[in-house]
């Protein structure tokens, strides 16, 4: 009696805990991975699973998989129904298999092809009120076998992975929504403008090449992305005689034109989602000298963001042929950009830039 009480203390402990990490996070990866981890925790499990069920086609598959062949099972899919994984999805039933090899349910072609060996399995669903989401299971008990209490406390934890999972779904919804109507914005100032079509995902690209190469978190990968898509977004309040004419600005004209970052930031600042974002996109023609616009910002002054996207905005604008000239060979526009790295660029952003760009073809990758 004390042994199982201890038990139930011990798990009822593991389950606090595992529902708060789950739940501590929106990234759908990062969840899936904490609920494998949790199963094996919970119940003292050799090896775990996670199947989800594929809206579209109905059928199960393995998102995340433990074990020493993990991947290989990654690849493997059940039909709603097949295996003791489809039956508990189809039926919404939790169930305890000592014995695999007794049970007519269980699907050998997982153990195949994983050279993995399952002795007994405890599988239950993971599903909210109206909607089935999937199958969390337990493989194969370290001492002894499983038992009721390691169903009951598996099935409150898939419980709150189901609210999880949900939820973290809905937010990536969300920022899907979110990202698509910047991308649209963005595109409003490119259909004004014909011959810099494809501008703003190329300026993207090459900014997050040189984010990743400086190990940027994904959370500052995130705003440099966003950053650079908006970078332009101010032009909407430039004038399309301005905007549009095909030879040389005079000076009145310039000035205009270099308020595009300055109109970009003013109608930016009302989302205060974008505060992060906005200096990148302000300060994208701001020079390492000082001698940039709208605020004179000199080297490190610049964010950081705004010294990428200048790298990537001018490599970009070198390259791509405009009405009044044809663009650069990729080669003449790395040394101007090596030419005034120190100057209008910062020096250490260009060297990592060009050596990305020399390093993986960048011009046709994207």
């Amino acid at each position: 009696m004390i042994i199982q009480t201890t038990k139930k203390l011990r798990q009822l402990e593991a389950l606090i805990k595992m529902s708060s990490l789950v739940n501590s996070t929106l990234d759908t990866k990062e969840i899936r991975k904490r609920a494998i981890e949790a199963a094996q925790e919970l119940v003292e499990a050799e090896a775990g699973s996670l199947l989800l069920v594929d809206q579209e086609t109905g059928e199960l598959y393995f998102e995340v998989a433990t074990g020493e062949k993990g991947d290989k099972v990654k690849e493997v899919r059940l039909k709603m129904g097949e295996g003791i994984a489809g039956w508990v999805a189809e039926k919404g039933e939790a169930v305890i298999v000592h014995d695999v090899k007794k049970d007519p349910r269980f699907f050998s072609g997982v153990d195949q092809k994983s050279n993995f060996t399952t002795r007994n399995i405890l599988a239950v669903p993971v599903r909210t009120k109206d909607k089935n989401m999937g199958v969390l299971e337990a493989i194969n008990k370290k001492n002894g076998y499983f038992d009721n209490d390691d169903l009951e406390i598996l099935q409150a934890f898939a419980n709150q992975l189901a609210i999880a999972i949900e939820n973290a779904n809905l937010y990536e919804e969300l920022k899907e929504t979110f990202y698509g109507t910047i991308e649209a914005l963005a595109e409003t100032i490119e259909k004004r403008d014909p011959y810099t079509g494809g501008h703003t995902k190329r300026v993207m690209n090459y900014s997050l090449l040189i984010g990743k190469a400086m190990g940027l978190s994904p959370k500052e990968l995130e705003n440099l992305k966003l950053a650079a898509i908006l970078h332009d977004i101010g032009k909407i309040g430039i004038k399309d005689r301005v905007l549009l004419k095909e030879g040389k600005l005079t000076d009145e004209e310039a000035l205009e034109m270099n308020m595009h970052p300055k109109y970009g930031a003013e109608i930016l600042e009302h989302i205060k989602q974008l505060k992060d974002v906005i200096p990148g996109m302000r300060g994208h023609h701001e020079r390492y000298d000082g001698s940039g616009y709208p605020d004179g910002l000199k080297g490190k002054e610049i964010p950081l963001f705004a010294r990428i996207i200048a790298v990537a905005d001018a490599y970009d604008a070198m390259t791509t042929d405009r009405p009044y000239r044809k663009g650069l060979p990729k080669e003449v526009a790395i040394n101007e950009l090596l030419r005034y790295a120190g100057k209008h660029f910062d020096p250490d952003i260009v060297k990592i830039f060009v050596e990305s760009v020399l390093q993986s073809d960048t011009t046709h990758a994207f």
